[in-house]
């Protein structure tokens, strides 16, 4: 019984350094490549905020938060063009009869690279442009993500 153990277990070790010196025999190098799109479109938006509906004392400050909130309405308009609008929808019926109807959107994104390209009033209403140029954030993605795609591979036998 005690010499069975002591085969074995030689023959445990022997198998184990076997396998693990197989995977010296082969090198395995892969080569990456950068892929650039074809195309990059370029995305507008526009927001809009009432001047006379902002909190604040004196004009200048009601403007101030028109024009933020203008700016944050073209980015959320930029959002919905990236990413898309998330909707849910509930409705009561009572009798074949529609009691209450409600509808909820919601977008949810990361907007980089956009650039205002106007702000200005118009009546009693703030507007701000935006333009998001699509080959602009595919430049700030390759600078921090560096995406590639295998270019080659090879294997030397030793």
């Amino acid at each position: 019984m005690r010499i069975t153990n002591s085969i074995n277990t030689v023959v445990m070790i022997c198998s184990l350094a076997g396998l693990s010196g197989c995977s010296s025999l082969v090198d395995k190098h892969i080569e990456y490549e950068t892929v650039q799109p074809e195309t990059f479109p370029v995305l507008r938006a526009v927001g809009y905020a009432p001047l006379s509906a902002q909190p604040g004392k004196t004009a200048g400050e009601k403007q101030l938060m028109a024009i933020k909130v203008s700016k944050l309405e073209a980015y959320r308009e930029l959002a919905e063009q990236l990413y898309g609008q998330n909707l849910t929808s509930t409705i009561t019926v009572k009798g074949a009869v529609a009691q209450n109807d409600g509808l909820k959107s919601q977008v949810n994104g990361l907007v980089r690279g956009a650039k205002v390209l106007k702000s200005y009033a118009v009546g009693d209403t703030y507007a701000t442009e935006l333009e998001l140029d699509m080959k602009r954030v595919y430049d700030l993605y390759v600078t921090q993500v560096k995406p590639q795609k295998i270019k080659k591979i090879s294997y030397s036998f030793k």
